[in-house]
């Protein structure tokens, strides 16, 4: 499967316009050597389905995964097929930490009724889901921070993590931070000079992150990202250059609002 990422991430130009070159092409134990060389103490495997049938394998494989790898937090994904709802629940008894559910790959509806029981099972377990819901860096036919919105307004206490910070619908997404309490942003590509030519961040982004600083959790997409791990985190060290944020807002997005999201 990883191949296959790759393979589409080698015609980038053709699907983005601009190269994609994965920068940690490597092998997994490698992989996993390079986290641990960079500090990284705990991360979350996350896999999505685009066709039904994908999610059970998906799920077998990354808990697999999890079981054999320190630091690895056990996760799952969803797909809008029958037994959606009970394959949540069956991995949320089996300790998963963590979900991901990817709108625009999947090519789904986030509000298809087939997913509704899986939004009230992790709404009602307070397991944070990632979504990636946004228009970048392709828009689909269901992405869109209207379309999720649906979703929350239906599960108000779903843990949504809003991926790329909801690219390139930024002020969509904070106001969605700040209309729901359990909604948080990922900084997945966000910031950094890849993206900021196609999704530029508002220029008061910082003024935005002020009221919801402590809703804010590092993300990175390694291994599949074309730049360095570390040029993600200078894009966070230069929003917490702002007095309003600093060292704490740092701290927080690195470390403390992740820990306490994944109960590490």
């Amino acid at each position: 499967m990883l191949r296959k990422v790759w393979a589409y991430f080698d015609q980038a130009e053709e699907h983005y316009g601009t190269p994609w070159p994965v920068h940690y092409r490597l092998p997994e134990d490698e992989r996993v050597a390079v986290l641990r060389s960079l500090g990284v103490r705990c991360f979350a495997p996350l896999v999505y389905p685009h066709k039904p049938g994908m999610a059970d394998w998906l799920n077998g494989w990354v808990r697999e995964f999890a079981d054999r790898t320190p630091g690895a937090v056990p996760t799952a994904t969803l797909y809008p097929e029958p037994g959606a709802a009970s394959a949540v629940e069956s991995a949320l008894r089996a300790g998963i930490r963590c979900v991901k559910a990817h709108v625009q790959v999947g090519a789904y509806d986030p509000r298809d009724p087939l997913l509704d029981g899986a939004w009230g099972a992790l709404a009602d377990a307070g397991v944070p889901v990632v979504v990636h819901c946004g228009h970048g860096p392709k828009r689909g036919d269901y992405t869109g921070l209207d379309v999720f919105g649906e979703v929350l307004a239906r599960h108000p206490r779903l843990v949504a993590v809003l991926a790329h910070a909801g690219m390139p619908e930024f002020e969509a997404a904070v106001e969605l931070v700040r209309r729901y309490p359990r909604v948080h942003l990922d900084t997945t590509m966000v910031g950094v000079p890849f993206t900021e030519w196609m999704s530029p961040l508002p220029s008061n982004w910082p003024d935005l992150l002020v009221e919801i600083a402590d809703r804010v959790v590092l993300g990175t997409d390694f291994p599949n990202i074309p730049y360095p791990y570390a040029t993600q985190l200078e894009a966070i060290a230069g929003w917490a250059a702002d007095d309003r944020l600093g060292e704490p807002f740092l701290r927080a997005v690195l470390h403390d609002t992740p820990a306490k999201l994944l109960s590490v």
